[in-house]
């Protein structure tokens, strides 16, 4: 490969990396065509881009960017290929699904929102991180809850007072 061709696909690289805050590096090796496909139709339905990439090719793309991946380095060897995405757990989610039928994808090592996870161990703690919109909406419901406490309490202490008025003005 000419140095002019590799220098487009890293180029392309960093423009995903930094269109994509959450990067999961994973091994999909020994699939066949028809599994690949079948991986990549499921990221494609979940916002989920993936690519397979060379190694070096990914850590040059990763030095260009502005966010320090210095911590990935140690996980880019083998075969690897790339997840990344706008919602931190959708991946994991999708890896997890994807294997109850394969052995693979294996999750090498991912960066979710400034922290570094390594090894496959990881897999369920990865899907319990809750994305960015499912904390925006436990937090409203958390705030309405004391408000909707206070309404109630004043609604039916509104009639129980009515009653006891009605009764003393009726004596």
């Amino acid at each position: 490969m000419k140095q002019e061709e590799k220098s487009i696909i890293i180029d392309a690289i960093a423009k995903d990396l930094a269109d994509y805050p959450h990067v999961y590096i994973t091994d999909i090796s020994g699939f066949t065509v028809d599994t690949v496909n079948q991986l990549r139709r499921q990221c494609y339905r979940r916002n989920i881009k993936l690519k397979v990439v060379k190694n070096t090719l990914l850590k040059r793309a990763m030095e260009q960017s502005s966010v320090d991946y210095s911590e990935i380095y140690p996980a880019l060897k083998g075969v690897s290929s790339i997840m990344l995405s706008d919602t931190g757990n959708a991946p994991a989610k999708l890896i997890k699904e994807f294997r109850v039928k394969n052995k693979k994808p294996l999750v090498k090592a991912a960066f979710i929102e400034e922290c570094t996870y390594f090894g496959d161990d990881q897999l369920d703690y990865l899907c319990a991180i809750k994305s960015r919109e499912e904390l925006i909406g436990e937090l409203v419901g958390l705030l309405q809850s004391p408000a909707r406490n206070v309404i109630s309490a004043l609604q039916s202490g509104g009639g129980k007072l009515a009653g006891i008025v009605k009764t003393l003005s009726e004596r």
